[in-house]
């Protein structure tokens, strides 16, 4: 075998049935199937692997369905002027309370849904939108920089808190908008809250900023009968039981192996929440063809046993991953789903 260079090469099939990828995320029982499941593909991924550009959001429903995935990932738009996390030279525009209050704050009537209006009606049978926007640990982290987020933590608590409260008003409206759109099946709170050995801030800090917002989110898509996953990358072992206990995520997404591999995800936390992709993005762009299928098989043999797991990359389809790599697990993941 030889490994795939085009999606019509993996020889998917696109059948899409959502409620499979559901079962996965409320752990209910086995599906049929083992969904696939990504936070997203970078755009230079998706318009290679179908041939041409892919200019809007309703543009890029073919490539998640020609690819087998059951859903298409939709963000709605939000003005609100950050900071650049990578290039700290640029400033950030809080730093003390006469920034916050001379901060062009928008309001909840600047909240766009048109991606979802234009996707929502445009979706094949069986597919729908899973709804998500980056977080509001990460957006108060472009507000402040995150050396200004840890100063003012010691210096003026009060200030983050006040931060935290004029974000969360514009997270609970985001999150209220996108879990009631009908044809939204999931929803997910992407908030990278750690690095490789701990959490951003203190256990504590996560405890009394930002749990209790992500409790009001996830609360927001279960009123609306829709399960939540959380998204976030880092070593977040000392807050796990609160967020599975207390925010009650129903599904986590985001392994790397060096912190912690998503066979032993499934073995700590199983039994009480779903966990989805997994594939180490380092390992998958390292391995062989053979190792690809190996590895492939061995994650859904493991994480899928009894249901609540989906197959996709440790964190995301990046455009450094070798695309007949990532063609290579899909086509594994289909030859074991037919």
């Amino acid at each position: 075998m030889t490994m795939p260079t085009t999606l019509e090469e993996t020889g998917i099939q696109p059948r899409p049935d959502f409620t499979q990828l559901e079962r996965a995320l409320r752990r209910d029982g086995t599906p049929e199937y083992i969904p696939l499941y990504e936070l997203f593909a970078d755009m230079p991924v998706q318009e290679a692997l179908v041939g041409h550009p892919l200019p809007d959001r309703t543009a890029t429903i073919e490539f998640y369905y020609r690819a087998g995935y059951d859903y298409v990932p939709v963000w709605p738009g939000l003005p609100l002027k950050l900071g650049d996390l990578k290039d700290t030279r640029k400033g950030y525009p809080i730093s003390d309370w006469q920034t916050f209050e001379s901060y062009d704050w928008p309001s909840t009537a600047d909240i766009s849904f048109a991606e979802y209006e234009a996707v929502a009606p445009r979706l094949p049978d069986g597919m729908r939108i899973i709804a998500q926007t980056g977080g509001i640990f990460e957006a108060a982290e472009g507000l402040c920089g995150y050396a200004g987020l840890c100063l003012l933590l010691a210096d003026d608590r009060e200030l983050v808190h006040a931060i935290f409260d004029r974000l969360g008003e514009l997270y609970v409206a985001m999150y209220s908008g996108m879990a009631s759109i009908p044809e939204v099946g999931a929803v997910v709170i992407s908030d990278d809250l750690g690095f490789k050995t701990q959490t951003l801030v203190s256990p504590n800090d996560m405890r009394e900023f930002v749990l209790p917002w992500h409790k009001r989110l996830a609360e927001i898509a279960h009123r609306e009968g829709k399960p939540c996953i959380l998204h976030s990358c880092g070593q977040l072992a000392t807050i796990m039981p609160d967020i599975i206990n207390d925010v009650r995520i129903d599904a986590k997404h985001s392994f790397e192996d060096s912190i912690l591999p998503v066979t032993e995800a499934k073995r700590l936390y199983g039994d009480r929440i779903a966990l989805l992709g997994g594939f180490d993005v380092d390992r998958l762009c390292r391995s062989s063809e053979e190792e690809i299928r190996e590895h492939a098989d061995m994650l859904m043999d493991t994480c899928g046993a009894g249901g609540g797991y989906a197959l996709g990359t440790g964190n995301s389809v990046a455009k450094f991953i070798p695309l007949p790599h990532y063609l290579t697990m899909l086509q594994q993941w289909w030859r074991r789903r037919q």
